[in-house]
């Protein structure tokens, strides 16, 4: 790869500039070959704008399964096979139990998720309770909510009772939604991203990579990721659960998941680029090396399936030279703290989550 556009690229970076299209779509048709490289380079651009920490953040799974939706990633999907758990709502202080074994192993950042379409005004008021009762027992931690699309005044309420932020992914191009959703719309998710902005949230929206797109898609997302200007972008790489439509979608290497961190480092160089689902699956042993691109990653378990252990995340941290964030630090730069043909599928990489929410089992932290 010329390394004359590696040396413009993090310049750009520095400078919160976008690089252009083409430039995006060299950095993942770049050869392994190139590839630690284009890991020095956008490591430079990370270590800029967030130095060597890393802000951990724990996923409380409020209400699991039972879907609507036809999302094919989606192991909570309406038609989903997958055997996941379910349940219905947790109540306040369940789900308070379960974000403070995640606050105890590190976590600054709680993220609330609950599947279906989107909340109904009860479904608020119990996020509500639950916010306040995570708060009261975890002074200093910060409650992000993604419960789906957004009715009228909804995410308002969420900001009075205390929630920092919202989530609410793209997931993959708007020229290709339609071929993994049919149930709702790119346009959608757009204005409740667009909506949690605007009520004072932090808006946290990322993509999913390993979905069959092509490049183009991938950076026609995060160029449109730029554009809606989220303070977080997580980026997903599929999890094929089977009993799912994408169960066969066995298509990511470590090498193409760093490919793609980097390129959302450069495109989104102030951004809190977080490693979400899948890291433990497809960045397997290289999960090292995606520090140098990521600046936040998800401690303990996912929605449905399981991840690496809490105290393996805090020594890969530590042997990879970076530090654990804490909670009296700012995690964002200050122009940004205003008011906010398939490969053989390797089910052996994937397993169910079996423990917290849900269960008797304590959870992964």
């Amino acid at each position: 790869m010329d390394l004359d556009l590696l040396k413009t690229l993090v310049d750009k970076g520095l400078r919160r500039e976008p690089p252009t299209r083409e430039e995006a779509l060299a950095i993942l048709a770049s050869s392994d070959d190139d590839l630690l490289d284009v890991v020095a380079a956008a490591g430079k651009v990370r270590r800029h704008w967030f130095g060597r920490r890393v802000k951990l953040n724990y996923l409380v799974n409020l209400k699991s399964g039972l879907c609507p939706e036809d999302c094919s990633y989606c192991s909570q999907r309406l038609g989903s096979r997958a055997e996941i758990l379910k349940y219905t709502w947790l109540k306040p202080d369940q789900a308070s139990e379960a974000a403070a074994a995640g606050v105890a192993g590190g976590a600054r950042r709680v993220c609330l998720v609950a599947s279906g379409r989107g909340p109904t005004d009860r479904d608020v008021d119990r996020v509500s309770d639950t916010i306040k009762a995570i708060k009261e027992r975890n002074e200093g931690v910060e409650v992000c909510a993604c419960l789906g699309l957004l009715s009228a005044g909804q995410a308002e309420r969420l900001r009075a009772a205390g929630a920092d932020a919202y989530n609410h992914n793209l997931n993959t191009s708007e020229a290709t939604y339609g071929d993994i959703t049919t149930t709702h719309t790119y346009a959608d998710r757009v204005a409740t991203v667009r909506a949690a902005h605007a009520a004072g949230l932090s808006a946290c929206s990322g993509l999913i990579a390993g979905m069959g797109e092509s490049d183009a898609d991938l950076v026609d997302v995060v160029f449109a990721l730029r554009e809606l200007d989220p303070d977080s972008v997580p980026v997903n790489f599929l999890i094929p659960m089977e009993g799912t439509p994408l169960e066969q979608e066995w298509h990511l290497t470590p090498q193409r998941c760093l490919r793609v961190l980097a390129m959302t480092r450069f495109v989104c160089p102030d951004a809190e680029v977080r490693i979400a689902g899948g890291r433990e699956v497809h960045l397997r042993s290289l999960q090292p090396l995606a520090l140098h691109l990521a600046n936040s990653l998800f401690l303990g378990d996912y929605l449905t399936s399981e991840g690496q252990a809490g105290r393996a995340d805090l020594e890969m941290i530590a042997d990879a030279g970076f530090e654990v964030e804490g909670t009296g630090e700012v995690t964002l730069p200050e122009h940004r703290t205003g008011d906010v043909a398939a490969p053989a599928p390797r089910t052996d990489l994937v397993a169910v989550r079996r423990r917290g929410p849900g269960t008797d089992l304590a959870p992964n932290a």
